[in-house]
């Protein structure tokens, strides 16, 4: 999912174009997007499009942000949108392991109301000093935690941290990815506001995916092929990998541990690297088999 196109819940007229678009993922919003006043409206337009054929049938990862679990429409969110297309549930505001607990407890008898057969998972907004601070036992809180994602407009403007501080955003960044890792969930990264600076919003998406970012967020169709671009492994890349995952094969045979690709010491950890970058361009058909 290397490009993530939030879709505004209460804008309906939106949705076909979405799902015919170039974004790997759709996250629809029924939080900061949606007035108070139009929640319910939101809802019941969400829950309806999840249970069609035509979002099934999109190939798009399917995504839920719902209201945080303070407010009185999580649970009412929660019911109308586990369906059986949704694939993650978008837990915003996320601070404690019992707030975790919580969440997949509701998605759970959300599925079993809804006759949802495959599991929902959930990706977390970490919003918060607290949430960074926790991440890693957040993560790890419940099963159903499928990543952590940041969201650096709460995080920094309460405290005044400037947003395009290129320091700031990279040390918040790498906490996150170490928190994802000991987990064993995968890191997402946020949104980028100034839509029109697509060289911003390069500059961060390049230095999100070499700290092992899976993809990074976007407010605006115009990001979408941006987060495709920074995303997309490499030729040169591409052809590492595949020598990497060839020689790999040949150790084994030999019985060989450790060994020497294009210069370089090659053993257990980068192997997995490259098996990695090999999968995502078959899935990107960039690789043919």
């Amino acid at each position: 999912m290397r490009s993530k196109l939030f879709v505004p819940g209460s804008r309906p007229e939106l949705f076909p174009k979405a799902l015919a678009g170039d974004a790997d993922g759709l996250s629809f919003d029924l939080e900061d997007s949606v007035s108070e006043s139009r929640k319910d409206e939101a809802r019941q337009a969400l829950g309806q499009l999840l249970s069609s054929d035509v979002a099934i049938a999109s190939g798009k990862v399917l995504i839920a942000r719902v209201n945080a679990q303070d407010t009185p429409h999580f649970h009412a969110d929660v019911q109308a949108v586990v369906r059986p297309g949704l694939a993650l549930l978008n837990v915003p505001k996320v601070d404690s392991v019992e707030q975790v607990v919580a969440a997949a407890d509701a998605v759970i008898k959300a599925e079993r109301a809804n006759g949802v057969v495959e599991p929902v998972r959930l990706l977390l907004n970490i919003e918060s000093p607290r949430g960074l601070r926790l991440a890693a036992d957040l993560a790890g809180a419940h099963e159903r935690v499928a990543g952590l994602q940041l969201g650096l407009g709460d995080l920094f403007e309460p405290l005044n941290i400037v947003r395009r501080d290129a320091e700031a955003v990279r040390l918040a960044m790498f906490q996150l990815r170490l928190a994802a890792g000991e987990a064993g969930v995968f890191a997402y990264d946020t949104a980028f506001a100034d839509i029109k600076d697509q060289d911003g919003y390069l500059a961060e998406a390049a230095m999100a995916r070499r700290l092992g970012f899976l993809g990074k967020s976007c407010i605006h169709p115009s990001q979408v092929a941006l987060a495709n671009q920074a995303f997309r492994p490499s030729d040169e890349e591409i052809a590492h990998a595949r020598r990497v995952v060839e020689a790999a094969a040949d150790a084994r045979a030999r019985g060989v541990g450790a060994y020497v690709v294009d210069g370089k010491m090659i053993d257990g950890p980068f192997v997995r690297r490259a098996e990695a970058i090999v999968d995502l361009a078959r899935r990107l058909g960039l690789l043919a088999g």
